[in-house]
C-alpha cells in the first residue's frame, strides 16, 4: 500500500513527458540532471534552514523532477551505465540528507530541540528504506514495498513546505509530515525487512557458495526494477 496515489504519479508523469521527450532530442547526459538535481537540493537547504518554505519546497520538487528525467533519458537514449546508476544513487542521498539537514537546523536555531529529534528520526527512516532496497538489489531480490517511499518523502515534504510558507498555517504542515515520514518511513523499512524476509524462504535461502557466482534476480511478482519513478 502506498500514500501517493498511483494516479497522482502518473499524472505527473504524463505533464513533464514533453518536457523529457525535449531532453532526450537534445542528447543531454542524465548525469547532467543528477549533479543538477542534487546541485538544486543544495542550495535549497539555505531556504530551508532560514525559515524561506516556499523556495525551499519548490526546489525539493525540481530537484526530484531531475531525478525522474535523469532516468526516463538514460532508458529512453539507451545509455544508462552501472557508474551512472552508483552515481545517481549515491547523489540521492546526500540530496535527501539535505532535505532534513535544513529542517533540522531550522528546528535547532528556533529552540524546538523535540521537531530537530523528529527530523533526524525521519532521517534514519527514509536512509535505511534505501539501503533495504540497494542491499536486497545486491543479492539479486527485487525490493520495491512499502507505503512511504522516496516518492511519497519528496512530493510531502516539498508541499508541506511550500503549503508552510503561507503565514497563518505557520510550519503545522512540515511538522505533521516530519511526523508521518518518521513513523512510516521506518515501518516501509520493517515492511521491506518482511519483504524479504519471506522472499528469501522465511530466511532459509543460503548465500551463494560461490562467490562469483550470480543468482536469478527474482522477486514475488518476477519482475525487475524499472527506474521509472525516483524511489530508492
Amino acid at each position: 500500500m502506498k500514500i501517493l496515489p498511483k494516479g497522482v504519479q502518473n499524472w505527473y508523469l504524463n505533464l513533464i513527458e514533453p518536457m523529457v521527450k525535449f531532453f532526450i532530442r537534445l542528447e543531454i547526459n542524465p548525469n547532467h540532471f543528477t549533479t543538477f538535481g542534487f546541485i538544486i537540493q543544495v542550495i535549497a537547504v539555505y531556504f530551508l534552514a532560514t525559515g524561506n518554505f516556499l523556495i525551499g519546497g519548490i526546489f525539493i520538487w525540481v530537484s526530484g523532477t531531475s531525478d525522474i528525467i535523469d532516468g526516463k533519458i538514460a532508458r529512453s537514449r539507451k545509455v544508462g551505465t552501472k557508474f551512472g546508476a552508483l552515481y545517481d544513487s549515491t547523489l540521492d542521498r546526500y540530496a535527501e540528507f539535505a532535505i532534513y539537514f535544513g529542517f533540522g537546523f531550522f528546528f535547532i536555531k528556533n529552540e524546538d530541540y523535540l521537531f530537530s529529534a523528529v527530523t533526524f528520526i525521519a532521517l534514519g527512516g527514509s536512509l535505511m528504506t534505501s539501503y533495504i532496497r540497494a542491499r536486497s538489489e545486491a543479492l539479486n531480490l527485487f525490493c520495491k514495498v512499502g507505503m512511504m517511499q522516496r516518492p511519497e518523502r519528496i512530493v510531502y515534504l516539498g508541499g508541506a513546505s511550500i503549503i508552510s510558507s503561507i503565514s497563518w498555517v505557520a510550519i503545522i504542515p512540515i511538522k505533521i509530515v516530519l511526523i508521518m515520514v518518521a513513523v512510516l518511513a521506518n515501518i516501509t523499512a520493517v515492511q521491506r525487512m518482511k519483504y524479504v524476509y519471506y522472499l528469501t524462504d522465511k530466511g532459509r535461502e543460503l548465500m551463494p557458495t560461490d562467490p562469483q557466482k550470480e543468482e536469478p534476480f527474482h522477486s514475488a511478482e518476477r519482475e525487475k526494477p524499472d527506474g521509472d519513478d525516483i524511489d530508492e
